[in-house]
């Protein structure tokens, strides 16, 4: 059985990790074939929304810890990390198309940190989230020291980071770690609405919008102000723009192509 089930729909990638008896935790094999499967995705022009969920009741464990506890099969942390874990977090931050995290369940260490690398995150509200690294004499990896502290402030990340509170789904939306919180029976339908949304809008704006996040992380403002010129200056030249001034101008629903 793949680890990974991919699933092409409606110009929408769904990506599910698929090992539902260990809770989805990553081994090298589902961490690499994850790689490889969103670079399909960003290569292939017919995909322009890529969603992140896992199967059965968690969205991902983290780190499968027997792997890494066997004399034959630990890669070690070095290949771990440098291997598996920055990689994802590279790929889910610069592929320039939506990527949503749709957490079906406890997202926990590494598999936590993933969901809040994505663009948008969706949550059922049987969804938790823990930050489980200190309960093992570990430090959070796989970008949850960056992205953390700034969606939620130092204090609140700090202290999660070193207590390993669970949060559960409605507390994550509160403090902003989730776009959403969704009925568990409702999941999958609102899961869809939204990708579906943001598949047929105009794909190389919203590509530059997430290169211009990524960018203010680090940027001073006269940066992102000379970056948002050049960046707008780009999607003004683009199919998309054309399309939606002339939609707008004639009262029609516009028909993006991400172009």
């Amino acid at each position: 059985m793949k680890s990974i089930l991919t699933n092409i729909d409606n110009k929408i990638v769904t990506l599910t990790l698929n090992r539902p008896e260990v809770f989805n935790s990553f081994n090298r094999e589902m961490a690499l074939l994850l790689q490889n499967e969103l670079d399909a995705a960003e290569k292939n022009p017919e995909v322009r929304a890529i969603v992140i969920t896992g199967s059965g009741k968690a969205f991902c464990a983290g780190q499968d810890l027997k792997e890494v506890t066997s004399p034959e099969l630990n890669p070690g942390f070095k290949k771990i990390l440098e291997e598996h874990y920055n990689p994802i977090i590279s790929r889910i931050r610069n592929i320039e198309k939506p990527i949503i995290g749709a957490i079906n369940g406890v997202a926990a260490g590494a598999g936590a940190n993933i969901a809040l690398a994505c663009d948008v995150v969706i949550a059922s509200e049987n969804a938790n989230f823990i930050q489980a690294f200190s309960k093992i004499g570990l430090i959070p990896d796989s970008a949850g020291t960056f992205f953390l502290p700034r969606l939620i402030g130092f204090q609140k990340a700090s202290a999660l980071m070193m207590l390993g509170d669970k949060v559960s789904a409605q507390e994550a939306e509160k403090l902003g770690m989730v776009y959403k919180v969704v009925a568990t029976e409702s999941f999958s339908e609102e899961v869809n609405n939204i990708v579906s949304t943001l598949a047929n809008m105009p794909t190389k704006a919203l590509g530059l919008t997430k290169r211009l996040l990524n960018q203010s992380m680090q940027n001073s403002l006269e940066e992102q102000l000379n970056l948002e010129s050049k960046l707008q200056i780009e999607a003004a030249q683009s199919e998309d723009y054309a399309e939606g001034v002339d939609a707008f101008v004639n009262k029609r629903k516009p028909e993006f192509k991400g172009k």
